[in-house]
């Protein structure tokens, strides 16, 4: 007798949420999208706090390397290009 292999199918959890949505009557969805909706917005309050944490982490060394990156890499105009 013969051992089958056995194949197991990774699904990452967004894939999972997408069937379920698809699944969902139309009510039951747009109670979905309103609450994805608040969960995506940031107050105010928690954009201070990232600000916050984030101020200042940059040495003065790395903000002029990132700078010069910025400047070197992204105002270019390419004539021939978009």
């Amino acid at each position: 007798m013969a051992i089958m292999p056995v194949y197991f199918e990774v699904v990452s959890p967004l894939e999972n949420i997408v069937e379920d949505l698809k699944a969902l009557p139309p009510a039951r969805l747009e109670v979905a999208v309103d609450f994805v909706h608040r969960l995506k917005r940031i107050s105010e309050e928690e954009r201070q706090a990232i600000l916050t944490q984030t101020a200042g982490s940059l040495s003065p060394e790395d903000a002029d390397a990132m700078e010069k990156a910025i400047e070197e890499g992204c105002e270019q105009i390419n004539e021939h290009g978009w």
